[in-house]
């Protein structure tokens, strides 16, 4: 996950005075992997959320990504519990920058793999510094969901979602709530299956 540390917050703050357009948010593109075999194991029993292990040691800008996540478990039939009373572990990342109008990769951000089924990389930050359409917040979003008798994922999926800059989208608390609500949309869902899910501002 990379923080929003002061290159990040710069670039922000940029793109309010260099945007001189209404840039849209979205859609949501997500993916989705399931373990066939396994998939009765999902949806049910006892869960813990918590960061994944190549997070780093500033858990603050992941809080309101591991709130929703959590919130959207519960609603899917998912009782959250502590570590040691979890039967399931969904561990959560996240990796976000600033993209701008021309996508160029002026790179400060970081990234990682998605797990066992998927892999990805990290998206870097392109300032636009001729004016133009605004610069955008490009959050991605990893879950994975493990059995923690014996460590084998059940389930994964990542959504990656664009807000402009200092939008209302691009509040943590917003942008968490809708990213964790297009990526378990129809939970589980099919086997590398990929989908977009608009979003009304």
């Amino acid at each position: 996950m990379s923080r929003l540390g002061p290159a990040l917050a710069l670039a922000l703050a940029g793109s309010l005075t260099l945007g001189a357009c209404t840039t849209p948010a979205g859609p949501v593109e997500v993916t989705r992997f399931v373990a066939e075999d396994r998939q009765d194991m999902l949806g049910s029993g006892t869960i813990f959320v918590t960061a994944a292990e190549s997070e780093g040691s500033d858990m603050q800008p992941l809080l309101p990504y591991q709130a929703a996540v959590a919130r959207e478990l519960t609603s899917l039939g998912y009782r959250e519990t502590g570590q040691a009373d979890a039967r399931q572990v969904a561990k959560v990342r996240i990796t976000q920058s600033v993209v701008g109008a021309d996508r160029s990769p002026v790179s400060v951000g970081g990234g990682g793999s998605v797990g066992s089924y998927g892999s990805g990389a990290g998206v870097g930050i392109g300032i636009n510094l001729g004016g133009g359409r605004k610069q955008q917040l490009s959050t991605r979003l990893e879950v994975r969901i493990v059995d923690k008798a014996s460590d084998k994922t059940l389930w994964e999926g990542r959504a990656i979602f664009d807000a402009p800059a200092g939008s209302n989208m691009s509040d943590s608390a917003q942008n968490a709530s809708v990213m964790a609500d297009a990526l378990f949309r129809s939970f589980p869902g099919s086997n590398g299956e990929t989908f977009e899910v608009r979003i009304n501002e």
